[in-house]
C-alpha cells in the first residue's frame, strides 16, 4: 500500500458513495436506501468510512449489544451472548481496492473496539458460499456458532473470542 488507509465515522456527504458501494454488493448484504442507512448510522456503534488517498474505498457498521437494530442475525447472537459480543454488521471493501490489507485494517479497529465484549459476532454467506470471505474469517480465527436462513440464502453466524 502506498499511503495510509483510516476510518472516520460517516457523514451524510457520504451518504451517495456508501449507497453506491453497498449497492455493488447488494447480492452478499441487505439493500439499502439513503433513510435506512442514516438510522443505521444513528444505532451504531461504530459507522465509518474506510479512506485511502482522500478517496471513500469501503465503510463498516457495527453494533453494540442493547441496540434497537432488526435484524434476525444481530438478534440471533444477541439471545446467544447477551451482553458478550460485538457485532459487525458490514463492511465493504470497492474491489478496486482488494488485496491491500484494508479489510486487515477494518477488522483490526473493530476487533480493538469489540475487546471489551469479549467476542466479535458476524455472519458469512455459506448458501450460496462466499468463498473469500468464508477463508479470511476464519485465517482471523472466527468459527461457525450457528446457521440461518433458508436454502439459498443460508449465513454462517461466526464468533472470535477477544480477551482483553
Amino acid at each position: 500500500m502506498t499511503s495510509t488507509p483510516g476510518l472516520r465515522p460517516i457523514t451524510e456527504a457520504d451518504v451517495p458513495a456508501v449507497l453506491a458501494l453497498n449497492h455493488r454488493f447488494v447480492d452478499l448484504l441487505s439493500p439499502l436506501d439513503a433513510e435506512r442507512l442514516l438510522w443505521l448510522v444513528g444505532l451504531a456503534d461504530r459507522a465509518d468510512v474506510v479512506e485511502l488517498d482522500d478517496q471513500v474505498v469501503g465503510f463498516v457498521l457495527t453494533m453494540a449489544p442493547g441496540s434497537e437494530y432488526d435484524s434476525d442475525n444481530y438478534r440471533w447472537h444477541a439471545q446467544r451472548f447477551d451482553d458478550d459480543f460485538y457485532y459487525l454488521d458490514r463492511i465493504v471493501i470497492a474491489e478496486e481496492m482488494r488485496r491491500r490489507g484494508l479489510a486487515g485494517f477494518v477488522y483490526d479497529a473493530m476487533e480493538d473496539v469489540a475487546r471489551r465484549f469479549g467476542r466479535m459476532t458476524l455472519e458469512v454467506n455459506v448458501d450460496p458460499p462466499n468463498h473469500g470471505s468464508l477463508a479470511f474469517h476464519q485465517q482471523r480465527g472466527y468459527v461457525e456458532v450457528g446457521r440461518l436462513g433458508e436454502p439459498g440464502h443460508v449465513v454462517g453466524l461466526m464468533a472470535k473470542e477477544l480477551s482483553a
